[in-house]
């Protein structure tokens, strides 16, 4: 797995998935944002920040997916939650369906208490109360009582999955704030990371001006010079 930098880590913890994605748009990555997944426990110390591990569900065979698979160790979903490494984020592919549950609170727990930075999934979580209480991020479509094996069969782990739509690979460095959860192409994260922190100033800026009354023309984007040299000032006496 690719081994994302403290640095890079910090400084994407401190940015917004808006932001990442008007950064990873000027590349041409339009479909980055993980669609129809929302935060049931959201970040509290800045944004959710890791490494992809990915688990992929398939359509469940009946004759494949009875309670008695979870005896065995090697079970994709069961080495997942003890596979994980600390400080990724597990991104799980349950193909758009949340009618069967992804995993459940005791999983989740499991995670955290390993040093998982998050969790998210494309499907549903059970025990939505008991894992939005928990002191890790974790990102799902909806609550979903049913266990995964009614519907989802885990069949792979660390493997280019499809989440919401996005492309996930592992070792791709997934954002999570309370606007949702974008991919970040490893080879890009400290670029992208850097150019963030850059947009993330002048937004601070800008929106320092705006509530003091200026208008957003050549403010936002800045199309006047003079702004930019403004913001040049601001960032001299903010520490920017």
């Amino acid at each position: 797995m690719t081994k994302l930098s403290d640095a890079t880590r910090e400084k994407l913890k401190g940015v917004s998935t808006p932001t990442l994605a008007s950064a990873l748009y000027k590349r041409g990555m339009r479909i980055q944002m993980i669609q129809d997944v929302r935060p049931l426990s959201a970040p509290k110390n800045g944004s959710m920040v890791g490494e992809a591990y990915t688990l992929r569900y398939m359509p469940a065979r009946e004759d494949l997916n009875a309670m008695n698979v979870f005896r065995d160790h090697s079970h994709p979903q069961r080495r997942a939650i003890e596979e994980c490494p600390p400080g990724a984020v597990l991104v799980m592919d349950s193909r758009k369906d949340p009618r069967a549950a992804s995993a459940g609170g005791i999983l989740v727990t499991r995670l955290m208490m390993r040093g998982v930075a998050g969790v998210v999934t494309d499907g549903g979580f059970r025990d939505s109360g008991e894992i939005a209480a928990l002191d890790m991020p974790s990102y799902h479509n909806r609550p979903s009582a049913p266990t995964n094996l009614t519907l989802h069969q885990a069949i792979e782990i660390n493997v280019p999955i499809g989440c919401g739509d996005a492309p996930v690979f592992p070792g791709d460095v997934i954002v999570g704030d309370a606007d949702g959860v974008i991919v970040i192409p490893a080879h890009l994260a400290d670029e992208i990371a850097d150019e963030a922190v850059e947009m993330t100033a002048y937004e601070d800026f800008v929106t320092e001006r705006v509530r003091a009354g200026a208008k957003t023309f050549g403010l936002y984007p800045p199309t006047d010079e003079a702004n930019l040299e403004a913001f040049s000032i601001w960032r001299r006496q903010h520490g920017r």
